[in-house]
Protein backbone atom coordinates (compact mmCIF):
# COMPACT_ATOMS: atom_id res chain seq x y z
CA UNK A 1 0.00 0.00 0.00
CA UNK A 2 1.06 3.43 -0.98
CA UNK A 3 -0.06 7.14 0.67
CA UNK A 4 -1.76 9.45 -1.30
CA UNK A 5 -3.46 12.48 -0.43
CA UNK A 6 -4.84 15.70 -1.68
CA UNK A 7 -2.40 18.88 -1.79
CA UNK A 8 -3.57 22.46 -0.62
CA UNK A 9 -5.15 23.63 -4.11
CA UNK A 10 -6.49 27.31 -3.16
CA UNK A 11 -4.33 30.24 -1.93
CA UNK A 12 -1.02 30.96 -1.72
CA UNK A 13 0.71 28.33 -3.85
CA UNK A 14 4.24 28.66 -1.82
CA UNK A 15 2.59 27.03 0.73
CA UNK A 16 1.25 24.71 -0.74
CA UNK A 17 4.87 23.66 -1.94
CA UNK A 18 6.34 23.88 1.67
CA UNK A 19 3.41 21.49 2.80
CA UNK A 20 4.14 19.10 0.15
CA UNK A 21 7.34 19.12 1.41
CA UNK A 22 7.08 17.92 4.37
CA UNK A 23 4.76 15.31 3.93
CA UNK A 24 7.15 14.35 1.43
CA UNK A 25 9.61 13.52 4.22
CA UNK A 26 6.99 12.11 6.61
CA UNK A 27 5.90 9.50 3.68
CA UNK A 28 3.45 10.53 1.49
CA UNK A 29 3.92 8.39 -2.01
CA UNK A 30 1.63 10.35 -4.10
CA UNK A 31 0.04 14.14 -4.10
CA UNK A 32 -3.26 15.24 -5.97
CA UNK A 33 -4.05 18.77 -7.17
CA UNK A 34 -7.88 19.11 -7.89
CA UNK A 35 -8.70 22.07 -10.27
CA UNK A 36 -12.80 22.33 -9.78
CA UNK A 37 -13.59 25.65 -10.71
CA UNK A 38 -10.06 27.62 -9.30
CA UNK A 39 -7.16 27.82 -10.05
CA UNK A 40 -6.12 25.40 -13.10
CA UNK A 41 -4.19 22.12 -11.42
CA UNK A 42 -2.02 22.70 -13.96
CA UNK A 43 0.51 25.24 -12.61
CA UNK A 44 -0.09 24.13 -9.26
CA UNK A 45 1.46 20.68 -10.66
CA UNK A 46 4.30 22.35 -12.33
CA UNK A 47 5.37 24.65 -9.55
CA UNK A 48 5.16 21.67 -6.79
CA UNK A 49 7.15 19.34 -9.21
CA UNK A 50 10.25 21.90 -9.05
CA UNK A 51 9.83 21.63 -4.91
CA UNK A 52 9.72 18.18 -4.29
CA UNK A 53 11.98 14.95 -5.23
CA UNK A 54 10.33 11.61 -5.05
CA UNK A 55 6.60 12.30 -4.68
CA UNK A 56 4.63 11.77 -7.52
CA UNK A 57 2.24 14.19 -8.53
CA UNK A 58 -1.41 14.16 -10.11
CA UNK A 59 -4.15 15.80 -11.45
CA UNK A 60 -7.05 14.93 -9.44
CA UNK A 61 -8.80 15.51 -11.57
CA UNK A 62 -8.70 17.46 -15.22
CA UNK A 63 -12.56 17.31 -16.59
CA UNK A 64 -12.57 15.86 -20.33
CA UNK A 65 -14.38 18.89 -21.27
CA UNK A 66 -12.00 22.09 -20.88
CA UNK A 67 -9.61 20.89 -23.11
CA UNK A 68 -8.96 19.15 -26.69
CA UNK A 69 -8.00 15.44 -26.38
CA UNK A 70 -4.46 16.49 -27.65
CA UNK A 71 -3.49 19.77 -25.12
CA UNK A 72 -4.26 16.97 -22.25
CA UNK A 73 -2.12 14.82 -24.13
CA UNK A 74 0.72 17.61 -24.54
CA UNK A 75 0.66 19.34 -20.80
CA UNK A 76 0.99 15.64 -19.42
CA UNK A 77 4.16 14.99 -21.47
CA UNK A 78 5.18 18.40 -20.42
CA UNK A 79 4.36 17.52 -16.45
CA UNK A 80 5.92 14.53 -16.96
CA UNK A 81 8.60 16.08 -18.25
CA UNK A 82 9.08 18.69 -14.92
CA UNK A 83 8.78 16.07 -12.65
CA UNK A 84 11.25 13.81 -13.82
CA UNK A 85 8.48 10.91 -15.07
CA UNK A 86 6.63 11.71 -11.48
CA UNK A 87 3.19 12.19 -12.82
CA UNK A 88 -0.16 11.03 -13.35
CA UNK A 89 -2.89 12.10 -15.54
CA UNK A 90 -6.33 11.79 -13.10
CA UNK A 91 -9.27 12.61 -15.64
CA UNK A 92 -12.98 12.53 -14.50
CA UNK A 93 -16.03 14.18 -16.51
CA UNK A 94 -17.17 16.16 -13.15
CA UNK A 95 -20.41 17.24 -13.98
CA UNK A 96 -23.28 18.99 -15.48
CA UNK A 97 -23.59 22.21 -13.38
CA UNK A 98 -19.60 22.72 -13.74
CA UNK A 99 -19.08 21.38 -17.35
CA UNK A 100 -22.40 23.75 -18.50
CA UNK A 101 -22.02 26.59 -15.76
CA UNK A 102 -18.62 27.28 -15.70
CA UNK A 103 -17.33 26.20 -19.02
CA UNK A 104 -19.94 26.63 -21.37
CA UNK A 105 -19.67 23.18 -22.64
CA UNK A 106 -22.52 20.62 -23.46
CA UNK A 107 -21.88 17.68 -21.13
CA UNK A 108 -22.48 14.57 -23.30
CA UNK A 109 -21.11 11.07 -24.20
CA UNK A 110 -19.30 11.35 -21.25
CA UNK A 111 -17.99 7.45 -21.03
CA UNK A 112 -17.38 7.55 -24.64
CA UNK A 113 -14.97 10.49 -24.60
CA UNK A 114 -13.09 9.04 -21.70
CA UNK A 115 -11.92 5.97 -24.19
CA UNK A 116 -11.15 8.11 -27.13
CA UNK A 117 -9.11 10.73 -24.91
CA UNK A 118 -7.25 7.83 -23.13
CA UNK A 119 -6.53 6.11 -26.81
CA UNK A 120 -5.74 9.47 -28.26
CA UNK A 121 -3.19 10.36 -25.39
CA UNK A 122 -1.70 7.31 -25.77
CA UNK A 123 -0.67 7.85 -29.34
CA UNK A 124 0.15 10.97 -28.85
CA UNK A 125 2.76 9.87 -26.22
CA UNK A 126 4.04 6.72 -27.98
CA UNK A 127 4.63 9.72 -30.78
CA UNK A 128 2.56 8.22 -33.33
CA UNK A 129 1.25 10.32 -36.35
CA UNK A 130 -2.40 11.49 -34.67
CA UNK A 131 -5.01 9.92 -36.76
CA UNK A 132 -8.05 8.69 -34.47
CA UNK A 133 -11.47 7.93 -35.95
CA UNK A 134 -14.28 8.16 -33.44
CA UNK A 135 -17.42 9.49 -32.45
CA UNK A 136 -16.89 12.26 -30.21
CA UNK A 137 -13.38 13.25 -31.99
CA UNK A 138 -11.84 12.97 -35.81
CA UNK A 139 -8.30 13.57 -35.84
CA UNK A 140 -7.05 15.63 -38.78
CA UNK A 141 -10.59 16.86 -39.06
CA UNK A 142 -12.67 16.08 -42.18
CA UNK A 143 -12.91 19.35 -44.94
CA UNK A 144 -16.77 18.74 -44.27
CA UNK A 145 -15.74 20.11 -40.96
CA UNK A 146 -13.14 22.72 -41.30
CA UNK A 147 -10.44 24.08 -43.89
CA UNK A 148 -9.30 20.20 -45.11
CA UNK A 149 -5.61 21.26 -44.23
CA UNK A 150 -5.28 19.35 -41.26
CA UNK A 151 -2.21 17.16 -40.79
CA UNK A 152 -1.57 14.17 -39.03
CA UNK A 153 0.93 15.18 -36.67
CA UNK A 154 3.16 13.82 -33.89
CA UNK A 155 4.19 15.53 -30.77
CA UNK A 156 7.31 17.27 -31.51
CA UNK A 157 9.12 16.63 -28.12
CA UNK A 158 10.21 13.04 -26.75
CA UNK A 159 8.14 12.29 -23.88
CA UNK A 160 9.91 11.17 -20.53
CA UNK A 161 7.32 8.01 -20.83
CA UNK A 162 5.61 6.94 -23.21
CA UNK A 163 3.15 5.20 -20.47
CA UNK A 164 2.34 7.71 -18.49
CA UNK A 165 -0.18 6.70 -15.95
CA UNK A 166 -4.69 7.44 -16.00
CA UNK A 167 -6.43 7.41 -13.27
CA UNK A 168 -10.34 7.93 -14.13
CA UNK A 169 -12.45 9.47 -11.90
CA UNK A 170 -15.61 7.24 -12.29
CA UNK A 171 -18.92 6.13 -9.68
CA UNK A 172 -21.40 4.84 -12.48
CA UNK A 173 -21.71 1.35 -13.36
CA UNK A 174 -20.32 1.65 -17.07
CA UNK A 175 -17.48 4.07 -15.98
CA UNK A 176 -16.57 1.94 -13.21
CA UNK A 177 -15.94 -0.90 -15.80
CA UNK A 178 -14.36 1.28 -18.53
CA UNK A 179 -12.02 2.26 -15.94
CA UNK A 180 -11.61 -1.42 -14.84
CA UNK A 181 -11.01 -2.27 -18.71
CA UNK A 182 -9.14 0.64 -19.43
CA UNK A 183 -7.18 2.85 -17.14
CA UNK A 184 -4.10 2.24 -14.72
CA UNK A 185 -5.87 3.87 -11.73
CA UNK A 186 -9.01 4.33 -10.26
CA UNK A 187 -10.08 7.25 -7.77
CA UNK A 188 -14.01 6.88 -6.09
CA UNK A 189 -15.47 9.41 -4.21
CA UNK A 190 -17.11 8.16 -0.98
CA UNK A 191 -15.63 4.85 -0.77
CA UNK A 192 -17.36 3.26 1.53
CA UNK A 193 -14.67 -0.06 2.58
CA UNK A 194 -17.55 -2.22 4.12
CA UNK A 195 -19.71 -1.76 0.76
CA UNK A 196 -17.61 -1.03 -1.83
CA UNK A 197 -17.52 -4.72 -3.40
CA UNK A 198 -21.53 -4.62 -3.15
CA UNK A 199 -22.06 -1.27 -5.05
CA UNK A 200 -18.89 -1.84 -7.83
CA UNK A 201 -17.71 -5.46 -7.37
CA UNK A 202 -19.63 -6.29 -10.12
CA UNK A 203 -18.75 -3.64 -12.72
CA UNK A 204 -14.90 -3.97 -11.38
CA UNK A 205 -14.62 -7.75 -12.66
CA UNK A 206 -16.93 -7.15 -16.16
CA UNK A 207 -14.40 -4.64 -16.75
CA UNK A 208 -11.56 -6.17 -15.84
CA UNK A 209 -12.50 -9.17 -18.04
CA UNK A 210 -11.39 -7.18 -20.72
CA UNK A 211 -8.72 -5.66 -19.13
CA UNK A 212 -5.45 -5.90 -21.47
CA UNK A 213 -2.67 -7.82 -19.28
CA UNK A 214 -0.25 -5.08 -20.90
CA UNK A 215 -1.96 -2.55 -18.32
CA UNK A 216 -0.96 -4.58 -14.91
CA UNK A 217 -3.43 -4.47 -11.91
CA UNK A 218 -5.95 -1.51 -11.04
CA UNK A 219 -4.66 0.86 -8.87
CA UNK A 220 -7.60 1.93 -6.43
CA UNK A 221 -6.73 5.36 -4.30
CA UNK A 222 -9.30 5.72 -1.71
CA UNK A 223 -9.35 6.61 2.36
CA UNK A 224 -11.07 9.40 4.71
CA UNK A 225 -9.07 11.77 7.28
CA UNK A 226 -6.41 10.65 9.58
CA UNK A 227 -5.80 11.43 13.59
CA UNK A 228 -4.32 9.02 15.78
CA UNK A 229 -6.03 9.96 19.12
CA UNK A 230 -6.86 8.38 22.69
CA UNK A 231 -9.58 11.42 22.96
CA UNK A 232 -12.83 10.14 22.29
CA UNK A 233 -14.54 13.37 22.22
CA UNK A 234 -11.54 14.71 19.49
CA UNK A 235 -12.55 11.67 17.26
CA UNK A 236 -16.00 12.34 17.77
CA UNK A 237 -16.07 15.72 16.62
CA UNK A 238 -13.34 15.23 13.54
CA UNK A 239 -15.46 12.19 12.43
CA UNK A 240 -18.36 14.29 12.60
CA UNK A 241 -16.68 17.64 10.70
CA UNK A 242 -17.20 14.94 7.33
CA UNK A 243 -20.76 15.72 7.83
CA UNK A 244 -20.60 18.74 5.41
CA UNK A 245 -18.58 17.75 2.73
CA UNK A 246 -21.28 14.78 2.81
CA UNK A 247 -23.79 16.71 2.58
CA UNK A 248 -22.72 19.04 0.02
CA UNK A 249 -22.24 16.22 -2.51
CA UNK A 250 -25.09 14.01 -1.30
CA UNK A 251 -27.36 16.76 -1.34
CA UNK A 252 -26.00 19.61 -3.54
CA UNK A 253 -23.92 18.32 -5.92
CA UNK A 254 -26.69 17.85 -9.20
CA UNK A 255 -30.47 17.76 -9.55
CA UNK A 256 -32.99 15.15 -8.63
CA UNK A 257 -32.37 12.19 -10.62
CA UNK A 258 -29.20 13.77 -11.59
CA UNK A 259 -26.39 13.18 -8.52
CA UNK A 260 -24.06 10.81 -8.90
CA UNK A 261 -23.04 10.58 -5.25
CA UNK A 262 -26.94 10.87 -3.99
CA UNK A 263 -26.93 7.82 -6.37
CA UNK A 264 -24.20 5.60 -4.48
CA UNK A 265 -25.60 6.49 -0.68
CA UNK A 266 -28.66 4.92 -2.05
CA UNK A 267 -26.78 1.91 -3.17
CA UNK A 268 -25.32 1.73 0.21
CA UNK A 269 -28.39 1.13 1.97
CA UNK A 270 -28.94 4.49 3.02
CA UNK A 271 -31.92 5.19 0.53
CA UNK A 272 -33.87 7.27 3.20
CA UNK A 273 -31.41 9.46 4.14
CA UNK A 274 -30.15 10.19 0.26
CA UNK A 275 -33.49 10.95 -0.26
CA UNK A 276 -34.16 13.35 3.19
CA UNK A 277 -30.56 14.93 2.82
CA UNK A 278 -31.27 16.36 -0.74
CA UNK A 279 -34.57 17.41 -0.85
CA UNK A 280 -33.49 19.41 2.62
CA UNK A 281 -29.98 20.60 0.98
CA UNK A 282 -32.33 21.85 -2.05
CA UNK A 283 -34.25 23.51 0.12
CA UNK A 284 -31.74 25.33 1.60
CA UNK A 285 -31.97 23.80 5.11
CA UNK A 286 -28.33 22.79 5.12
CA UNK A 287 -27.79 22.21 8.76
CA UNK A 288 -30.44 19.92 8.84
CA UNK A 289 -28.78 18.25 5.37
CA UNK A 290 -25.83 17.42 7.77
CA UNK A 291 -27.56 15.72 10.71
CA UNK A 292 -29.03 12.83 8.39
CA UNK A 293 -25.91 11.75 7.45
CA UNK A 294 -25.55 8.10 8.84
CA UNK A 295 -22.52 7.69 11.74
CA UNK A 296 -22.46 4.23 10.39
CA UNK A 297 -20.93 5.99 7.28
CA UNK A 298 -18.78 8.71 9.29
CA UNK A 299 -17.13 5.97 11.36
CA UNK A 300 -16.26 3.57 8.91
CA UNK A 301 -15.12 6.12 6.22
CA UNK A 302 -12.74 8.09 8.72
CA UNK A 303 -9.34 6.95 9.68
CA UNK A 304 -9.90 8.43 12.66
CA UNK A 305 -9.41 7.20 16.66
CA UNK A 306 -7.32 5.51 18.69
CA UNK A 307 -4.55 3.12 17.16
CA UNK A 308 -6.07 0.22 17.12
CA UNK A 309 -9.56 1.79 15.43
CA UNK A 310 -7.24 3.39 12.98
CA UNK A 311 -5.16 0.41 12.00
CA UNK A 312 -8.12 -1.53 11.85
CA UNK A 313 -9.89 0.53 9.48
CA UNK A 314 -7.01 0.66 7.45
CA UNK A 315 -6.75 -3.08 6.95
CA UNK A 316 -10.69 -2.40 6.04
CA UNK A 317 -9.31 -0.35 3.31
CA UNK A 318 -6.54 -2.92 2.21
CA UNK A 319 -8.89 -5.59 2.32
CA UNK A 320 -11.48 -3.78 0.05
CA UNK A 321 -8.60 -3.32 -2.80
CA UNK A 322 -7.15 -0.12 -2.17
CA UNK A 323 -3.64 -0.10 -2.89
CA UNK A 324 -3.38 3.66 -2.37
CA UNK A 325 -4.32 4.98 1.65
CA UNK A 326 -5.82 8.54 0.61
CA UNK A 327 -5.64 9.93 3.66
CA UNK A 328 -6.61 13.81 4.50
CA UNK A 329 -4.89 14.60 7.95
CA UNK A 330 -6.25 16.91 10.55
CA UNK A 331 -6.02 16.99 14.59
CA UNK A 332 -2.63 18.36 16.53
CA UNK A 333 0.16 15.99 14.86
CA UNK A 334 -0.63 15.57 11.24
CA UNK A 335 3.23 14.37 10.62
CA UNK A 336 3.86 12.25 13.01
CA UNK A 337 0.29 10.60 12.15
CA UNK A 338 1.53 10.18 8.42
CA UNK A 339 4.69 8.84 9.72
CA UNK A 340 3.15 6.06 11.88
CA UNK A 341 0.57 4.80 8.86
CA UNK A 342 3.40 4.41 6.90
CA UNK A 343 5.04 2.44 8.79
CA UNK A 344 2.31 -0.20 9.33
CA UNK A 345 1.68 -0.15 5.24
CA UNK A 346 5.20 -0.36 4.17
Amino acid sequence: MKLSMMLTYSGDPRLAAAEAGDLERAGVDIGWVPELYGFDAVSILGYLAAKTDTMLLGSGILNIYGRTPSTIAMTAAGLDAVSSGRFILGLGASGPQVIEGFHGVRYDRPLGRQREIMQICRKVWRRERLVHDGVSYTLPLPKSEGTGLGKPLKLVNHPVRAEIPIYLASLGPKNVELTAEVADGWLPAFFHPDKADSVWGEDLTAGAAKRSASLGPLEISAGGALCITDDDEMARKLRDAGRFMTALYVGGMGAKGKNFYNNIFRKYGYEAEAEQIQNLYLDGRKDEAMALVPQEYLDATALVGDEGYVRERVEAFRAAGVTQLQISPTGPNQLADIEKVKTWIS
